[in-house]
């Protein structure tokens, strides 16, 4: 048993200077993500300082939005009824997502830092680069089934895993971050990053910065959203595809504005601005949704394994609009 410190600091600074200051510390929240980690050996931190207590659990009326402390409990903010309404796809994304109850003790900030589930990054007696630099990607040659196929390096072909974070970026959200040169702001979108040739980094956040908190900006594109994940069962189980769609019509039918975030085949949520770009200011149809897909899609590259989501997330994306918008019709090729 390998033996680590347990600290509980009594405010979001305290917090902050302690990891800060120990490059062996680790912030401890839910937990649902970091203990599997500790008892596979994936995580071996000296020191464990745990947030899941203070004060940042708010879910409460912000600058015209509302504001999610970075503890707010997942049930409770897909059951929140100003997020239902003005936010439908962060509902629908959380309650996708794990088992009841798991998302009973799974915090709002723990979901947008869990981990892939690369099975390569799971097992320690494999080269994973993201868990040991400059070891390998087992992933790249291995079992690919849940490989990225965009945006994907030699260092690293996993994807992120967070339902949540997909609808973040679909919601244009705003993560505030304490770190030890005071507070800043991070759109969701910027949060998470490509592996780069530096794998082992999954957010553009820096050792000793804790998330507060996530602010929701209220639009109209906000509150005509949903997500659809495709899975291989019901429940418990990650995306193989998913996707968070936003949208804003005018009268007449056209897009005014629009958001197409996909989740499941990159290292971080991918925003498909190349499919937004293809529907803004045009009516909507099927076909032109699924002729939008696959130029975001010209960019694909899927390997050994990955040759089916390209076509998935063409369907997943097509129902998704659907679910938005009924009376979609399918326009003649």
């Amino acid at each position: 048993m390998r033996e680590l410190a347990y600290l509980r600091p009594s405010d979001p600074a305290d917090a902050v200077s302690l990891v800060a200051n120990d490059p062996d510390a680790r912030f401890l929240g839910g937990g649902t993500n970091l203990v599997d980690h500790l008892k596979l050996g994936v995580a071996t931190p000296g020191t464990l300082v745990d947030v899941s207590h203070l004060p940042l659990d708010a879910l409460e009326e912000h600058d015209g939005g509302l504001l999610v402390g970075a503890n707010v409990r997942n049930s409770d903010l897909a059951a929140d009824r100003r997020v239902r309404t003005g936010w439908p796809v962060l509902s629908r994304a959380l309650l996708s997502g794990a088992s009841g109850q798991i998302r009973n003790q799974a915090t709002t900030a723990g979901n947008l830092l869990q981990r892939t589930r690369c099975v390569y990054f799971l097992d320690v007696t494999t080269p994973c680069n993201k868990r040991e630099p400059g070891s390998g990607c087992s992933a790249a040659e291995g079992y690919g089934r849940y490989n990225a196929i965009l945006g994907a390096g030699p260092a690293c072909v996993t994807v992120h895993p967070s339902d949540l974070a997909v609808g973040l970026v679909a919601v244009d959200a705003t993560v505030v971050v304490l770190g030890p040169d005071g507070e800043r702001r991070v759109p969701a979108a910027d949060l998470h990053r490509l592996p780069g040739d530096d794998a082992a980094r999954d957010t553009v956040l820096g050792h000793g910065e804790l998330i507060t908190a996530v602010e929701l900006p209220r639009s109209a594109h906000a509150r005509t959203s949903t997500y659809v994940k495709v899975r291989d069962r019901a429940s418990f189980a990650f995306a193989l595809v998913s996707v968070a769609v936003a949208i804003d019509r005018a009268e007449d039918g056209t897009v005014r504005d629009l958001r197409i975030v996909w989740g499941g085949v990159a290292h971080k949520p991918w925003r498909a601005t190349r499919a937004e770009d293809a529907l803004r200011g045009r009516p909507l149809t099927e076909a032109g949704v699924r002729d939008a897909a696959e130029a975001e899609l010209d960019q694909a590259r899927p390997t050994a394994g990955t040759e089916y989501k390209p076509a998935m997330v063409r369907n997943a994306t097509a129902l998704a609009f659907r679910r938005l918008v009924p009376d979609l019709a399918e326009e003649a090729r």
